[in-house]
């Protein structure tokens, strides 16, 4: 093979592979907005939007327990909560995400704090939660848009 042809072919290898790091790039911060447009939803304390972030039959687990369908969780579970809150804010706030097409693979780390609003009904008084928070999301590029597919989240104490 001649000097020429191993030049063309090193060329041909160097735009591939800056190709692929753009390509990279573009998605792992596509997902990164997926993430943070979910993130920002909870703070505001609505789940308007959310739905489009993920795929219809997305699976959501919370602290050892299958909250089922995202639509689920909202109508049961995080939709009703948000209701609760004065306020819910992320703190300490680090993501990771490893794009391996056609999938994503995300792991949050937080520090969460919840203004608790006082229940009359439910005999509970006005207080403050903090806890130190991880999740992982598995997305997937569907039609060109990143969906999350799975998400775990799982809390404890923080320590003083």
């Amino acid at each position: 093979m001649g000097t020429y042809v191993k030049s063309i072919i090193v060329v041909v290898v160097f735009i591939f592979v800056g190709f692929n790091i753009q390509a990279q790039s573009a998605d792992k911060k596509a997902v990164i907005t997926v993430m943070k447009t979910y993130k920002d939803a909870i703070q505001n304390l609505t789940t308007e939007g959310t739905m489009s972030l993920f795929t219809k039959e997305a699976t959501v687990f919370e602290s050892g327990g299958s909250e089922g369908t995202y639509k689920n969780y909202v109508a049961h579970h995080l939709g009703p909560e948000l209701g609760h809150f004065n306020r819910f804010s992320f703190s300490n706030y680090k993501i990771d995400v490893v794009v391996e097409l056609p999938f994503a693979f995300v792991t949050e780390t937080y520090i969460y704090t919840i203004d608790l609003k006082a229940n009359k009904k439910r005999a509970t008084k006005a207080r403050i939660i903090k806890k130190k928070g991880v999740a992982t999301s598995v997305l997937k590029k569907i039609k060109g848009e990143w969906k999350i597919t799975k998400t775990h989240s799982s809390s404890r104490n923080t320590r003083k």
